[in-house]
């Protein structure tokens, strides 16, 4: 999934992170911002949820409040889907108590009624990129940031094509970044006889 970078004219290919260490780094970067508190929290569900960031900003307080779960019909495919909050209730919880008596939207825009754009997210989330000179980071890094720690965690590919709604296990793992190179090492660390 390709975005243009809007300041350099040129194509970015967005990845996951793929270790511990640079989702912290993030995070971190993420939390020197105005709205660090609040910007943090919408990676952190990003990469713990896997929804797609138009999704994410959409949240309202009611829906997340209290809550280890919820159900939310996805924009784009229109299927319900039950998202897990166990890990972030707490971080969910401390954020909330910061925002002002009956804001409805989880991560509400300065200008208006309304929630962040996606626009925004993508730049906020850009930018933190740039902050540890990582160029290849966007929104879609969150969800695939999920896919890819799923993955490596479980091996159940199947299970994360549903997640995601794809219609084949390939277009999974490409969205993932699982290359053919390391297909091919997991392959070849086998011993089938």
């Amino acid at each position: 999934m390709a975005n243009t970078n809007e300041k350099k004219g040129m194509l970015i290919d967005v990845q996951p992170l793929k270790s511990k260490q640079e989702v912290n780094e993030l995070i971190e970067a993420l939390g020197m911002s105005t709205n660090g508190l609040r910007d943090q929290l919408l990676f952190k569900l990003g990469i713990s949820t896997g929804l797609r960031c138009g999704d994410l900003v959409a949240l309202t307080v009611e829906q997340v409040k209290g809550k280890s779960s919820f159900k939310i019909r996805e924009g784009k495919t229109k299927k319900e889907r039950t998202v897990y909050l166990n890990s972030l209730m707490a971080d969910i919880a401390d954020y909330i108590d910061t925002l002002p008596i009956g804001t409805v939207y989880l991560f509400p825009s300065r200008k208006g009624d309304s929630h962040v754009s996606t626009t925004q997210a993508y730049r906020i989330i850009a930018k933190a990129g740039e902050m540890i000179g990582n160029s290849s980071i966007g929104t879609h890094t969150m969800r695939k940031t999920f896919g890819y720690t799923y993955y490596q965690a479980t091996k159940d590919v199947a299970t994360l094509m549903e997640i995601f709604n794809h219609s084949s296990q390939k277009i999974t793992l490409r969205y993932i970044g699982i290359t053919e190179e390391s297909i091919e090492n997991s392959i070849k660390s086998i011993s089938f006889f």
